[in-house]
């Protein structure tokens, strides 16, 4: 681990959905390279470093999913106040592992221009696959990147809808390994539906995608949000795995950014001002 990482070594980062984890039971996981058990006890999460000389770990439990941090004064976790809305259904998409940078997986899910192509029919269709110009926001107070005035017809933009939807999106970039996406809610038009995407950084060309969807949907049984979100990131799955470099380049040399890249390009921008290279190219 290099200094310059403090930005990720003083945060929390995810390590299993509360939904798909037994009480009482010791697992073992990595997280930044590092080797750590945990249990769930019926009061907390207590999780330590394969090293037992070392301190417990601060955890936590939010958004469905466990938390620890390998620092000892990190901050807060994202603020998601849909999540704290009782009429919402909290569920777990499971836990993926990816042979490949976290923050590659990050990157994908903030792109459009691939809908027609991987997620043909349901989340786009050809002819229609212009991206249509969207704005980047800087949001410099709770140090974000947020994508606004999103807009892209899907076929079926998610398990609730029965006809093609003008989709409108809102993405939230709130940390290097968290994103949050906004999109319209099919059962409540004046809502957006919510869907985040937690990654656990398990070394610098792998690691765990965490998903976890908060929505307002009267329609389907768990099963089938479930199903309907693991349909769409086993579609990535390929895209994925052959990315080269599993690194994500940070340098606009490397791969030339078009109109429809300029959140990723924010993305990029952002993450190396903040001194972050765990999982980049270089």
């Amino acid at each position: 681990m290099h200094k310059e990482n403090s930005f990720l070594l003083n945060d929390w980062h995810p390590i299993a959905a509360v939904a798909e984890t037994v009480v009482g039971k010791q697992y073992s996981t990595r997280v930044l390279g590092k080797e750590i058990r945990y249990t769930l006890t019926n009061d907390h999460l207590i999780a330590r470093t394969e090293d037992s000389d070392l301190p417990l770990l601060l955890t936590k439990i939010t958004y469905g999913l466990l938390w620890v941090s390998l620092s000892e004064n990190p901050r807060d976790v994202p603020d998601i106040p849909e999540f704290k809305e009782h009429d919402r259904r909290v569920i777990s998409a499971g836990a993926i592992r990816i042979a490949t940078s976290g923050l590659r997986v990050v990157e994908n899910f903030l792109d459009m221009a691939h809908f027609p192509f991987v997620h043909t029919d349901i989340l786009g269709a050809e002819p229609l696959t212009e991206v249509t110009a969207y704005d980047v926001e800087i949001h410099e107070e709770v140090d974000e990147v947020h994508a606004v005035n999103c807009r892209f017809t899907q076929p079926k933009g998610s398990a609730a809808a029965s006809e093609p939807v003008d989709m409108q999106y809102v993405y939230r970039i709130a940390r290097p390994f968290i994103a949050i996406l906004y999109k319209t809610c099919v059962v409540d038009p004046n809502r957006l539906d919510v869907l985040g995407l937690f990654i656990q950084p398990v070394d610098e060309e792998s690691c765990i995608a965490h998903t976890i969807m908060c929505y307002l949907d009267d329609v389907n049984t768990d099963k089938q949000l479930r199903d309907f979100q693991q349909r769409i990131f086993g579609q990535d799955l390929m895209i994925l795995l052959n990315q080269v470099p599993k690194g994500l380049p940070l340098d606009p040399k490397y791969e030339t950014p078009v109109r429809a890249d300029a959140l990723s390009s924010a993305y990029r921008r952002w993450i190396k001002a903040r001194n972050v290279t765990f999982g980049t190219a270089r």
